[in-house]
């Protein structure tokens, strides 16, 4: 799969909290590194991005958090909703959680 990243594999098995002053794999560094330009790939070559969030030791919510409510501020929240799947058989409540920042984006645009 071109547009895919699976974040256990392509950034940390141990997802850390929001900003990179928080520490390691933070999800500000996830986002600038990773997600941002993945997400600008897929819209270029019109696919979908998709997001295996299976494989990790858990999420902190902060991480989640920073990585797709800032998606969806710079792209835009209709955007993100209609470019992005994911995977998270795991925690599959993760996904619902993820669409919430999205959308919080929205709402505070």
């Amino acid at each position: 799969m071109e547009n895919f990243i699976k974040v256990s594999v392509d950034f940390s098995t141990t997802p850390g909290a929001r900003y990179r002053s928080d520490g390691k794999f933070s999800g500000e560094e996830f986002y600038q590194t990773k997600l941002k330009k993945a997400f600008e790939k897929a819209l270029q070559a019109k696919q979908l991005l998709t997001i295996d969030l299976d494989g990790t030791y858990g999420y902190a919510t902060s991480f989640l958090s920073e990585a797709f409510y800032s998606l969806a501020v710079d792209f835009g929240s209709a955007i993100v909703r209609n470019n992005i799947s994911f995977i998270s058989n795991d925690e599959p409540y993760l996904i619902d959680e993820i669409i919430e920042y999205i959308n919080d984006a929205e709402s505070k645009a």
